[in-house]
């Protein structure tokens, strides 16, 4: 009881944090240059929610798929987008809650941050597999894009950019962001890109997974390539871009975005 306790404050405290981040967050997507839009990709009958932005440039771009956190599609997962493409991605996001809401509503329909994680909890793979094929799809077949994306997701996003590697052969890389991997050694041989990991310091909850992940990957012969950044946080992406977040979220937030960069291939 005292431990249920202990978590229900944690989550509680999560959210006005989570709320006071979407400020600055909203404010990017407000002064941004470059081109956002809302698009409904529709398969087998549902109909999908996704943020795109669109990067400046002159030539087609690779496209990135980023997958939201637990906390769903909120302003700072479209600030993510927005900054793919400031360095010269197409970056779609989609809303993996669509329909989940009131009404047939997503994300910022469902009002607070218990009923988002719920909800998260009971979306099914093989939906989320569907939902992300469809979104991969309606990207790569845009006139701007050159075909080729690659994968990244952040927390319950970043679990689920490991388990999606397993599902797509067509990925360039998949960028896992404090996510714990597969532990199906059946699942994990059917990756066929190379998986990087995002993790922070002070995460054991996540990085206790790591060493594991580590054998599967090398005795199916794949490219793991794990970093974990000292001093840092779980949420340690988000947190880094908080104007209020600790100098080592930010630091390790820096040298992440360096390094998603360079293996996206740089501008």
């Amino acid at each position: 009881m005292r431990a249920a306790f202990s978590l229900l404050l944690l989550l509680v405290g999560l959210v006005p944090a989570v709320s006071r981040a979407q400020e600055w967050a909203a404010q990017r997507l407000e002064e941004t240059p470059r081109h956002l839009e809302w698009v409904d990709v529709e398969h087998d009958g549902r109909t999908v929610s996704c943020f795109v932005a669109y990067p400046e440039r002159a030539e087609k771009a690779p496209a990135v798929l980023v997958i939201h956190e637990i906390f769903g599609l909120t302003d700072w997962v479209r600030g993510v987008t927005d900054q793919l493409a400031e360095k010269g991605y197409i970056a779609i996001a989609p809303d993996l809650l669509s329909g989940a809401g009131p009404n047939g509503g997503g994300t910022d329909d469902l009002g607070s941050g218990d009923a988002v994680r719920r909800a998260i909890g009971g979306l099914p793979s093989d939906q989320i597999d569907a939902d992300l094929d469809a979104a991969i799809k309606y990207v790569t077949e845009l006139p701007a894009c050159d075909g080729t994306v690659s994968v990244a997701g952040f927390c319950w996003g970043g679990t689920q950019t490991f388990r999606y590697a397993t599902h797509n052969p067509d990925l360039k890389a998949a960028c896992v962001f404090y996510g714990s991997g597969p532990t199906d050694p059946a699942a994990i041989a059917r990756i066929a890109c190379p998986v990087y990991g995002f993790y922070g310091e002070n995460d054991n909850r996540v990085n206790s997974t790591i060493e594991a992940s580590k054998r599967l990957m090398a005795a199916a012969g794949k490219t793991y390539e794990p970093v974990i950044y000292d001093g840092a946080g779980h949420g340690f992406m988000r947190a880094g871009e908080d104007p209020s977040g600790s100098a080592e979220n930010q630091q390790a937030r820096q040298e992440a975005w360096r390094r998603w960069l360079d293996i996206l291939g740089g501008k």
